[in-house]
């Protein structure tokens, strides 16, 4: 614990990174980043349903449920660094710069590990400022801005939405969807030795295929019961564990598991959130606040720098929202949505005279948080650029500001 202590230290204190990514012909007026928070103990403590699946003994975390980690502050520390270096290599902030209060914004849903992402990120990116981390409400109440909820009783709405989310399974709807999930489902338990947990003797030897089901309620967050839920909590609990023990093999409880089936595991949970939080009408409904507020720091005056910190179903409802692509992220793990994942809207002023955008997502890859590597000009993080259907980026990849706010503007209204 103390040597990571004393790695954050380090990281305030050391050089800014050599960043070579500035735009020929172009300068950088803004930028806004919705991030998902950094690494965090699993949601679930001692006596959840994550002992009961498994008698193998889960990693001991350094903090408490749902907290950030200590591995969590440094990367995060390291990624502000990184945003440090790529802000002033091209021209928005000074070295060591102390940003003006109407500058910046910095504002965290109302966790522990939301707050906490933000504060080690700022930390990182200006080291001599001591930024203020907005958040609205009591710790431990989730914010309006990011809290993905149903905000339609319309039964046409919920007709549509509920289609949407049963098409994930193909003709089979949910059924569907945990028979897709059956390959996952058998490397998940194979890991966690399910045959002989403690709920094996409740006859629970195996992720229940064709028990799920989604639930859309006005005021709360899509929710899902059943086998799918309960694999995304032991998914989620050891992807985890994968970036936080240094043993690969003790990630795995003692197995030792491919790539593939690491990725498989993954995927369970990605699945999960495509399933609560992509489906078209979903997103538009439950990231319509958080867009809101992204569109208004794009527009506001004086703005250099936001940074908006929320959850992966953030992160993945505002792309599905906003018409993005399909993409799968190279050397991560987690293919959507990392967790730590900064989605970077980014605002130029070409040389024409005219406004450009660019959107794309900077994350560590999965070596990077295992190896908790220090980010530099030879060993930075992934960038990797976003489409948008319907939206045609000029030469150089870069969208017409106009068309990315006439997108927001689509979306929210």
């Amino acid at each position: 614990m103390k040597r990571i202590l004393f790695a954050i230290v380090l990281l305030l204190s050391s050089a800014a990174l050599c960043f070579a990514g500035e735009r020929d012909g172009y300068t950088l007026e803004e930028m806004v980043v919705l991030s998902r928070h950094n690494i965090r103990s699993p949601l679930s403590g001692g006596g959840s349903v994550l002992s009961r699946i498994t008698p193998c003994e889960w990693f001991e975390w350094t903090s408490a449920p749902g907290e950030l980690s200590l591995k969590g502050a440094v990367l995060e520390t390291q990624m502000g660094q990184y945003f440090s270096s790529w802000a002033e290599s091209e021209g928005l902030f000074g070295r060591n710069a102390v940003p003006l209060d109407e500058e910046v914004l910095f504002y965290a849903n109302s966790l522990q590990r939301t707050i906490a992402t933000a504060q080690y990120f700022s930390s990182g990116m200006f080291p001599l400022a001591n930024v203020r981390i907005r958040h609205d409400k009591t710790i431990g109440v989730m914010d309006p801005i990011f809290n993905p909820q149903i905000t339609c009783a319309d039964e046409r709405f919920l007709s549509e939405a509920y289609s949407q989310i049963e098409a994930f399974g193909g003709e089979k709807g949910l059924r569907g969807i945990g028979e897709k999930m059956a390959p996952n489902y058998a490397v998940l338990e194979k890991v966690l030795r399910m045959s002989k947990s403690p709920a094996a003797a409740n006859d629970t030897v195996r992720v229940p295929l064709h028990d799920t089901s989604v639930k859309l309620t006005p005021g709360k967050e899509p929710s899902m019961s059943g086998g799918f839920k309960m694999a995304t909590s032991a998914a989620d609990a050891l992807v985890l564990q994968y970036y936080e023990e240094p043993s690969l093999r003790a990630a795995s409880f003692g197995r030792k598991i491919s790539r593939a089936q690491w990725e498989a595991i993954v995927e369970i949970k990605d699945r999960y959130v495509d399933v609560l939080f992509t489906a078209p009408a979903v997103a538009r409904n439950v990231a319509q606040p958080l867009l809101a507020q992204i569109l208004s720091e794009l527009r506001a005056s004086g703005r250099k720098f936001s940074f908006l910190c929320g959850h992966d179903s953030n992160v993945a409802s505002v792309l599905a929202a906003l018409g993005c692509k399909e993409y799968l992220l190279p050397d991560a793990l987690e293919k959507k949505t990392p967790i730590g994942c900064k989605l970077v809207f980014a605002k130029y002023l070409g040389k024409d005279g005219r406004e450009y955008a660019e959107v794309l997502l900077v994350y560590a890859s999965d070596t990077q948080f295992r190896q908790s590597c220090c980010f530099d000009g030879k060993n930075a993080p992934a960038r990797y650029s976003l489409s948008f259907e319907g939206l045609s980026p000029n030469e150089d990849g870069l969208y017409l500001w106009s068309d990315l706010e006439a997108r927001f503007e689509e979306v929210i209204d």
